[in-house]
C-alpha cells in the first residue's frame, strides 16, 4: 500500500514551491505530479497534423516524492503516514501524530 496516492492534498516542503499545497494529480514510479506547482517553461515545436502549435508552454513538472508531505487538515501542517489493519484485515492508512484515518 502506498502512503501517498492520487487526489491526496499535499504540502511541498522542499524546492522552489516550498510551504505551497496542492492535490496530487499523476503519481510516477516515485515522482508526484502537484497540481499548479513546479511550473517550468517548455518550448514547443509545431506539428500542423496533430494541429499543435508551437511556442512556449508552461507544464507542471514532476516533484520527488521525498519532498511532499501528506497534510493533515485538522493541524493544517506536514504529516507523516503509517499503514494499520483494522479487525476485519483491511488495511488503512492514518496520520502519526494524533492516529485519525485518512479518507
Amino acid at each position: 500500500m502506498q502512503k501517498i496516492k492520487l487526489n491526496d492534498e499535499v504540502i511541498i516542503i522542499a524546492g522552489k514551491d516550498k510551504g505551497s499545497t496542492g492535490t496530487i494529480t499523476k503519481v510516477l514510479d516515485n515522482k508526484v505530479i502537484v497540481e499548479g506547482k513546479n511550473i517550468a517553461k517548455k518550448h514547443v515545436k509545431a506539428n500542423p497534423n496533430a494541429g499543435v502549435t508551437g511556442g512556449i508552454v508552461d507544464t507542471e513538472m514532476p516533484l520527488a516524492i521525498s519532498n511532499v508531505a501528506i497534510l493533515n487538515t485538522k493541524t493544517n501542517k506536514a504529516d507523516k503516514v503509517g499503514i494499520r489493519t483494522d479487525k476485519e484485515g483491511n488495511k488503512e492508512r492514518f496520520f502519526k501524530s494524533n492516529g485519525d484515518s485518512i479518507v
